[in-house]
């Protein structure tokens, strides 16, 4: 099968810098990145019946994605999700982040990657063929130490699998979390409400949050809860009626049954009217399940206004907070080291 990379001009930044767009086409699907955040634009998958349709939320222009705070489709680093109180200490040192969230840093506080201007290739692996996105982030970004080299390579190949590559080194130790945040509806963007579609987590537990959505530390059991998907269940099955603390719906990180280092197979998806499947694999240890909870009247594509509860992500990453959990996997960087982890996205329809 034949890949086709196309570049083409996206937008201009305040600066004058040109930002491009990039579309990979395999011939059955295809998907669109920009180096402005390495933000995943659309991903254009067929139905059972041969329909096209673009399956991400996200903004309808350029102006509407330098303007969004949603995170559609955005790279979000250094550290993914929350960090409690904006801190975290290193070898006896603290070192101070933004608090965005609350008395909490979220996805890093202000100084969002998927604001920023990547450097940008095409490139072919034999993981398919894309785009790799690298930059570096300077010592003291978003308050976090090291000068770190990052890249994020995004790859169609012909079994219709968008796999997602990222690697960093750093000269001093760091914590990293690196995720993309995507937001998903297999019957299409624009389709309203994902109640149906059908979620299996390969995930025997979550971690317990507080109010802020800060892991408490507790690690517990999915059995008999609302958290329980190991069996094929609806996304909406609970989650208009179950307890969330607060958080009106599904935003948790599930501890992924795994072998360390191994790229396995946790999650599926599937949406019974347009019969797309969506099966995810990764090496990371967990995964934030998030069901859109607050995107009520914000704009999108095609003139249509998405809604609470119309995209779900699939969040891979460290666990949150794990800065100041010391019984989490470790999420720091060592000199010397280098940080290679592994998501993809395959579709079947």
């Amino acid at each position: 099968m034949d890949m086709d990379v196309k570049k083409r001009k996206f937008g201009l930044l305040a600066d004058g810098s040109k930002v491009s767009l990039y579309t990979v086409d395999n011939g059955e699907m295809s998907f669109s990145v920009t180096n402005y955040g390495c933000v995943i634009t659309s991903i254009c998958v067929p139905s059972k019946k041969g329909i096209v349709s673009d399956v991400v939320l996200g903004p309808a222009t350029f102006d509407g994605l330098i303007n969004s705070d949603i995170y559609f489709g955005a790279c979000v680093g250094r550290f993914a999700n929350r960090i409690s109180g904006a801190s975290f200490s290193i070898d006896g040192n603290q070192y101070q982040l933004d608090k965005n969230d609350g008395d909490n840093c979220l996805h890093s506080g202000f100084f969002r990657w998927d604001k920023q201007l990547w450097d940008a290739e095409i490139v072919e692996t034999a993981s398919g063929t894309g785009i790799r996105f690298s930059r570096m982030s300077p010592d003291g970004e978003q308050g976090m130490p090291g000068n770190m080299q990052v890249s994020v390579t995004y790859l169609l190949n012909s079994h219709n699998a968008l796999t997602i590559h990222y690697d960093a080194v750093s000269d001093a130790v760091t914590p990293v979390n690196i995720t993309n945040h995507s937001y998903f509806n297999l019957a299409g963007h624009n389709s309203g409400s994902i109640d149906t579609h059908i979620l299996t987590l390969d995930c025997s537990s979550y971690l317990e949050t507080d109010e802020y959505r800060i892991p408490t530390g507790a690690v517990l059991p999915v059995d008999n809860t609302p958290f329980d998907f190991r069996n094929p269940k609806a996304i909406g099955t609970d989650l208009h009626t179950a307890d969330f603390n607060g958080a009106k719906g599904y935003d948790h990180c599930y501890c992924i049954d795994r072998k360390k280092g191994k790229l396995v197979q946790f999650a599926t998806v599937f949406e019974p009217v347009s019969g797309r499947t969506m099966t995810v694999l990764t090496d990371m240890p967990g995964v934030q399940f998030y069901t859109g909870n607050w995107i009520e009247g914000i704009s999108g594509k095609n003139g249509y206004v998405y809604h609470d509860y119309d995209g779900f992500c699939l969040e891979t990453q460290q666990y949150p907070d794990a800065p100041n959990k010391p019984d989490f996997p470790s999420c720091l960087l060592h000199p010397g080291d280098r940080l290679s982890s592994t998501t993809v996205y395959q579709f079947k329809w």
